[in-house]
């Protein structure tokens, strides 16, 4: 049942993301990228999101402690001659007898948030497992580590950058967002409803919120059968403050307890 839950929260921290120590770059790429004080690209300006800014987050199962997550957006670089976001999200929990420690990153285009790249390197027990992803948004196709190159859709997004595309969209109360994005076509539609307004109070602070129900066409608590539901911050940053879901054995939650946001 542990093991459910701490999949289940990498998931959750997912679609709500991500920072590993970077892997070697591959050919085409920089490796200094862009740092909080460089000049930011003209697109970037357009974003609630900032290179420097961190939330970090606490987990809760059967209201008991059992791991801790972070979003991360670290730099600006160039993935094949394009100018992306380069985010990272790690979790860590467990017990004595089982641990989990998952690192996922994604690189996405400053402009569009076009995915290029995404990589998940994963720790759960004694299951261990990396998986690297290559977008080709020009040929509508993406590769999973060597495999053969498999059709995608226009414009994709990986896990990590629909959380960031999420949060430059409207959001009205009582709406129904719909969009074909997601890398995997057989995933799509996912649907974004947004429920209403709500203050609520975290360890972070108070904060005046949107509550929204994602869902994706995956299994899992953002699954169509699911009743997740995501708190962000109802201002300019639209950071997630808080999420909470209910499972067949339980309840999880997750909550911010720390943030650097950096303004635009």
């Amino acid at each position: 049942m542990l093991r459910t839950v701490l999949r289940a929260v990498a998931g959750a921290l997912l679609l709500c993301i991500a920072l590993m120590p970077v892997h070697a770059r591959q050919a085409g790429d920089t490796s200094a990228g862009t740092s909080a004080k460089s000049p930011r690209p003209a697109d970037a300006n357009a974003t609630p999101f900032s290179v420097g800014e961190r939330l970090e987050y606490e987990v809760r199962a059967f209201k008991m402690g059992v791991g801790t997550g972070s979003m991360e957006v670290r730099q600006i670089t160039d993935v094949r001659g394009k100018e992306t976001w380069h985010t990272v999200f790690r979790i860590k929990g467990g017990v004595a007898f089982y641990k989990v420690n998952d690192t996922y990153e994604s690189w996405f285009e400053v402009g569009s948030l076009t995915s290029r790249r995404f990589h998940q390197d994963i720790h759960q027990g004694n299951y261990e497992r990396s998986r690297k992803y290559e977008f080709f948004p020009e040929r509508g196709m993406y590769q999973e580590n060597d495999k053969p190159e498999q059709p995608t859709v226009e414009s994709p997004l990986d896990d990590g950058s629909f959380l960031y595309f999420v949060r430059t969209i409207p959001l009205e109360v009582g709406k129904e967002y719909t969009f074909h994005r997601y890398f995997n076509p057989a995933s799509n539609p996912v649907t974004i409803k947004v429920l209403r307004r709500e203050t609520v109070t975290v360890p972070a602070g108070t904060f005046t919120t949107v509550v929204l129900q994602p869902t994706f066409q995956t299994k899992g608590i953002f699954s169509k059968n699911g009743e997740a539901e995501v708190w962000i911050t109802d201002d300019k940053r639209r950071i997630m403050v808080q999420m909470k879901s209910k499972l067949s054995f339980g309840s999880l939650a997750l909550y911010l307890r720390s943030h650097n946001t950096t303004t635009p």
